[in-house]
């Protein structure tokens, strides 16, 4: 025992050699927080790779400001898995807690589907108010090309998402052609929550990759990225898929990228016994704008059992005009759904997208003011994203809420409004 404490005193002095240095004695150094830095930098460049893993991980868990140059410089070893503990760290800074899950979870996404053209709700992102170093993104780009191994370029690829990383896109779009399956599902939801339109072009070829996880990925990037030249072969990929999953994908990017060609399709799969491919089909009508189909919508509204396409068919009678608030109202009906745990991530993007048109906007104040505490985080959250000046005062009053965690979400989305004008 005494030699061990021994160990770590002459280890913190950086006077034992190379090999006496574990993973223990890297912990030990760590508990003096941010004051530990140096040293920890230096272990970086320790011959156990044991020892550097160490050592990116605690300097990710310290997590300051000071942590980033040395995590940039741990996502430069050869071992992947120092890479990938520093990309997490990288994280770790601008989204606090990410370190906990990011090494050790699986590669994967929270959300099933994405509903909205405009929303991000389908994993982790930081907010819009938060300022990513460049040098970070150009780091974790670089690392989603040229990591050690595959996973640490899909961690880097999902960090770049998280990070909103715009001047990686490049990288990202140069990812998509790996082989990996896992590289390049990340790097299409990375894309997708960068949302530069300019990627949709260059990931169009993989709308028929014979994986039916990247495929579907792909349709969802490109409906989300409106690559409205894409319209023809996702047609193509809806009347060839024996996949029921690929073809819903389908259809909805194609909802998402309104042209009188599809009208047709959306006519067809209204009628269609799968309940999403109805619902994709009353979001194509819904982005049509036509108010001569209202009629037809509100039957099929009424005549409607399953909840995911009534919430579409309410959608589309509020972007066609109906935006009364009263019991029955589909307006109504999408602001009930935000309490509900199922259906809440389905009526949130719809919301969004439908707060972006001033009429629907200013009926959403009142319940945002009056109505359940799910209720108003949900519109707290629709107004961070598609709010304008005139709902700052909505804002400002909800950030004084008795609830602390609804003030605090009003708080939040005053600050992500703000950012965004």
């Amino acid at each position: 025992m005494r030699f061990y404490h021994a160990a770590l005193v002459l280890a913190a002095a950086g006077i034992v050699t190379a090999q006496d240095v574990r993973p223990k004695d890297v912990r030990e150094i760590a508990k003096a927080g941010a004051s530990a830095l140096p040293r920890l930098t230096e272990l970086l460049q320790n011959p156990s790779a044991d020892a550097r893993r160490e050592a990116a991980r605690q300097i990710g868990e310290i997590g300051t400001a000071r942590s980033l140059d040395p995590l940039i410089q741990a996502t430069r070893d050869n071992d992947p898995e120092v890479q990938i503990l520093a990309a997490d760290g990288l994280v770790n800074f601008y989204l606090p807690g990410y370190i906990k899950t990011g090494v050790s979870a699986p590669l994967r996404r929270v959300g099933t589907s994405i509903k909205g053209m405009f929303t991000d709700t389908n994993d982790q992102v930081i907010d819009p108010y938060v300022t990513v170093r460049p040098d970070v993104v150009s780091t974790l780009g670089r690392l989603a090309t040229g990591g050690a191994n595959m996973e640490a370029r899909a961690h880097a690829a999902r960090a770049l998402g998280i990070l909103r990383g715009q001047g990686a896109v490049t990288d990202l779009v140069e990812a998509i052609h790996s082989k990996d399956t896992a590289v390049i599902y990340e790097s299409l939801v990375a894309l997708q929550k960068i949302h530069d339109e300019s990627a949709g072009p260059r990931i169009a070829f993989r709308l028929h990759d014979l994986d039916q996880k990247v495929q579907i990925a792909a349709l969802e990037t490109t409906g989300l990225l409106r690559n409205s030249q894409a319209v023809p072969e996702l047609i193509d990929v809806l009347n060839r898929a024996r996949d029921i999953k690929v073809k819903r994908a389908a259809l909805t990017a194609i909802a998402m990228l309104p042209s009188e060609q599809s009208r047709s399709l959306y006519a067809q799969y209204l009628q269609d016994k799968d309940d999403k491919l109805r619902a994709a089909a009353a979001e194509g009508f819904a982005r049509l704008r036509h108010p001569e189909d209202l009629p037809m919508l509100e039957k099929a509204w009424q005549e409607e059992g399953k909840t995911a396409p009534r919430l579409s068919l309410a959608f589309a009678q509020v972007m066609l005009g109906k935006t009364e608030l009263s019991e029955f109202s589909p307006l109504e009906f999408l602001i009930n759904n935000l309490n509900s745990a199922s259906y809440n991530g389905v009526a949130f993007p719809f919301l969004t997208e439908l707060a972006r048109e001033d009429r629907v906007r200013l009926q959403l104040y009142a319940p945002m003011a009056s109505g359940t505490k799910d209720e108003k985080i949900g519109l707290a959250r629709v107004l961070a994203r598609s709010g304008d000046k005139e709902s700052i005062p909505a804002l400002q009053n909800l950030s004084n809420d008795p609830d602390a965690e609804v003030a605090q979400e009003g708080l939040r989305a005053l600050r992500n409004l703000q950012a965004r004008n």
